[in-house]
């Protein structure tokens, strides 16, 4: 089955209407503050959606499918790790970092930490957030091209991956936060109406229902606790700490009108993320595995017992089972689930190369200059997901980096009264390049152990010792 022109029409309206969004925002940008920040007066609703839209986005919305494929319904634990996150951050890291932001007129992460260490320390944190999120918004291109190829085969993963790219990166470029914001708010809702109107109710029924799925898996698929407790601490060790390292979640503290109106959003954006799209993911990727098992891919090529990458098993799903017009639908949700992510991502790595990367060397930059250097960024970023493969693992990846070059540094900011510079600079530097040489080198680890967390383990170590010896 290939594209019907029904479903094109509706795909291609949404992608207009997507660009429009942005077309619409550059006309009210008049600053770096409008472009970066939203002019720092947004509302709850908005951003607390946006964070949940950016957090969960694309690859998650893919990588949860291939989890519930492999695992069911346990692979929703990933996402506990993003409510633990976003309320921990409410908590310790908005009441902290909001009012310096705020009276100091940040507009990026980085520039928190130049405030606690110095302009050097920020320079390093810009160079491995920005690294990290041009692999991040990779991961989010390369997460829509594996849905399109896969879901309407006259499209390659190499094109799907251009058109998705131009399109994020066309109206992020145009638009600024303002667009990404406003366009994850509408992203969202169309998300959520996809998976719970179209997607979760007509693959249920489709695989034959409860009895079918009962039949079809294991047990160990419809419970809670087929989790290895390795692969827990790993997720929590990666995915935790990048609520106090996202260069993307300070954008939006700072765009926020009052402190409260962050710590609310944070609260909405971690209900969202754990139950509700924790259990949808990984439902829908536990229904493609029935679907599999029942042979309803053969005609694709994919039989029972074939080799099957499980990231795909969620958009075959979908091309089995969706009628004309439900098709654009829910392609138009999912793409929206992945574009959302792709823009903030875009915008992260845009802010930390203008502002603390060219800012060091006193290098100012307007607003055309912004939107250039975010489109340099972005075919980067295209350039890049042609070469990857794997979703989930591109995505972890470039967490992985962020959070083990940059947690240790944050937490000093949170809990020492006087953190040294010198400390933050070399456990920066000697935890990012620690995990990122475990992670290139492919060297097998202990107890399945991530990368990260000996990155993290190394520069709290160095950050402790220097720390001691200033005293």
């Amino acid at each position: 089955m290939d594209i019907h022109f029904i479903d094109l029409i509706i795909f291609v309206t949404y992608l207009i209407f997507m660009l429009g969004v942005g077309v619409y925002f550059m006309k009210k940008n008049k600053s770096k503050d409008d472009y970066y920040v939203g002019g720092r007066n947004m509302s709850a609703g908005h951003i607390g959606l946006s964070v949940v839209a950016t957090d969960v986005g694309g690859g998650f919305s893919i990588g949860l499918g291939g989890l519930g494929f492999l695992m069911g319904l346990s692979g929703s634990w990933m996402l506990f790790t993003g409510i633990l996150g976003a309320w921990i951050s409410a908590v310790f890291l908005i009441p902290k970092v909001y009012p310096i932001a705020k009276k100091n007129h940040f507009l990026t992460f980085p520039e928190s930490l130049a405030h606690h260490y110095n302009l050097k320390v920020a320079l390093i944190a810009g160079i491995i957030s920005l690294i990290g999120y041009i692999g991040f918004t990779s991961s989010q291109i390369l997460a829509g091209a594996k849905l399109a190829s896969a879901t309407f085969p006259s499209i390659s993963i190499t094109n799907a991956v251009l058109i998705m790219g131009v399109i994020a990166v066309v109206y992020t470029v145009i638009g600024g936060i303002k667009a990404v914001i406003y366009t994850d708010t509408i992203q969202w809702i169309i998300l959520m109406v996809g998976l719970i109107g179209i997607g979760i109710p007509i693959g249920y029924y489709e695989i034959g229902g409860w009895s079918a799925i009962k039949e079809t898996l294991p047990a160990s698929f419809l419970s809670l606790s087929n989790i290895k407790f390795i692969d827990m601490f790993n997720w929590i060790i990666t995915i935790v700490p990048i609520w106090f390292v996202g260069m993307t979640l300070y954008q939006r503290i700072y765009a926020c009108k009052d402190e409260q109106t962050a710590k609310k959003a944070w609260k909405i954006a971690g209900l969202f993320e754990y139950p509700i799209m924790a259990f949808m993911g990984v439902a829908l990727g536990l229904f493609s595995r029935v679907a599999f098992e029942q042979g309803m891919f053969t005609s694709i090529g994919y039989a029972p017992g074939t080799q099957i990458d499980a990231e795909l098993g969620l958009p075959l799903l979908l091309r089995s089972i969706l009628p004309i017009g439900l098709m654009g639908l829910m392609m138009s949700a999912y793409f929206s689930a992945i574009m959302s992510t792709a823009d903030s991502c875009l915008m992260a790595a845009s802010g930390n190369l203008t502002t603390d990367i060219f800012g060091y060397f006193k290098k100012s930059i307007s607003i055309k200059s912004s939107q250039i250097i975010t489109f340099l960024i972005g075919g980067l970023a295209i350039l890049l997901a042609t070469m990857m493969q794997n979703v989930l693992e591109l995505m972890l990846y470039s967490y992985a980096f962020m959070v083990s070059g940059l947690l240790v540094p944050v937490l000093g900011t949170l809990l020492l009264k006087k953190p040294s510079p010198t400390a933050a600079f070399y456990a920066m530097i000697l935890g990012g390049l620690t995990t990122l040489t475990l992670i290139v080198l492919e060297v097998k680890l202990p107890w399945d152990l991530d990368a990260n967390f000996f990155g993290i383990t190394l520069s709290a170590l160095v950050f402790s010792i220097i720390q001691l010896l200033r005293k």
